[in-house]
């Protein structure tokens, strides 16, 4: 059903936290081993019972259609008055491009024991026993503190604040973690084109965990190719190559990119219109960023879509209207209760 694929992600979140909360005891903190987890009973009685183990049968959630919905994709100028992070010039070149970098974040302490933890939660979602790998760590934020307090964190949030106004939530993360020797290519896209909002009022702040180049794998960015609306994309089947399923039409036409290197700590920011994907990272480093995803709090889904909003969580005056909910943030870590919860956007078929 178009509805179900639709809602598909974040239907199976709240479906995976429906039935798997007494494995909380078994994964609150992170200093349990992966191995225990998979070995216990519960882990194998959660696989074999809950809905949301994978089956064959649901091999289409994850891959994201709205093409008969109404959508206004349509790139808004932000004012360029100047923010309290952004300066005028910053946010002229924001305009024009659809991107600002680098900028920075976290400080050299911040940065090393967020690097620290997403050592440990990547290890633990790749080795764990199931069909997760290290585009897996979606929306995590909603079972793993660390995660949930980098929406709100002063500066990350600021420059999201400064992009789209007070009235801000941050509905998604996703972490994209290549690891060394990944051969998984993440094709040029439009983010607008998979998520069902309206209007395009969203700004993504991806935050560098390790140290980001062209060596391993930097995004790569088409500068204005936000100002020429929604373009057409084409559909590619999931087969191990390549995370989401969607390539821009005549992406060759889009040569003349810039490479987003960034130091660990730092950030870029990209609207939702802004065509953008990442080579395979043949090198022996990792290069793992988070995604932290905001939008403005009078951006609305369209129908179908309202299970998208499931994650949200509000920084500086939120969503006074009360459309967007707001996440409470999580009690330690908790990672495998997300473990049923793969798709187009990790690449699963």
């Amino acid at each position: 059903r178009h509805d179900h694929v639709l809602e598909g992600p974040h239907r199976l979140i709240a479906q995976v936290l429906e039935y798997s909360s007494e494995a909380h005891e078994f994964t609150r903190s992170k200093e349990r081993s992966c191995v225990d987890w998979h070995h216990s009973d519960i882990h194998r009685e959660m696989m074999t019972r809950s809905p949301v183990a994978y089956d064959p049968n649901m091999a289409d959630v994850g891959v994201f259609r709205f093409d008969d919905t109404e959508r206004d994709l349509v790139f808004r100028p932000v004012s360029t008055e100047g923010g309290e992070l952004l300066s005028a010039e910053q946010l002229t070149f924001y305009n024009s491009n659809g991107y600002l970098s680098p900028l920075p974040a976290l400080d050299q302490a911040a940065a090393a024991e967020l690097r620290e933890y997403m050592d440990w939660l990547v290890t633990e979602v790749v080795s764990a026993d199931d069909r997760r790998n290290g585009y897996s760590i979606n929306n995590y934020h909603r079972v793993c503190e660390p995660l949930h307090d980098l929406i709100t964190h002063p500066v990350i949030s600021g420059y999201a604040i400064d992009i789209l106004g007070p009235e801000t939530v941050c509905w998604s993360t996703h972490a994209f973690c290549k690891l060394p020797g990944d051969a998984m290519e993440v094709p040029l896209h439009q983010d607008a084109n998979y998520w069902p909002f309206t209007p395009t009022k969203s700004v993504t702040v991806w935050l560098a965990v390790d140290d980001v180049d062209a060596e391993n794998s930097a995004m790569r960015f088409a500068p204005g190719s936000h100002l020429s609306g929604s373009l057409d994309h084409e559909e590619l089947p999931l087969d191990g190559s390549i995370v989401l399923n969607r390539r821009v039409s005549g992406h060759d036409e889009f040569d003349d990119t810039f490479v987003n290197e960034l130091p660990a700590g730092h950030v870029s920011l990209h609207t939702d219109l802004l065509l953008h994907g990442s080579r395979p990272n043949s090198s022996d480093r990792r290069r793992c960023g988070i995604a932290i995803r905001y939008l403005a709090a009078d951006v609305r889904t369209v129908p179908g879509g309202e299970s998208w909003t499931a994650g949200a969580v509000h920084v500086h005056r939120g969503d006074p209207g009360g459309f967007w909910p707001n996440v409470a943030r999580p009690d330690g870590n908790d990672p495998h209760r997300f473990s049923s919860f793969t798709g187009g956007f990790d690449g699963n078929a």
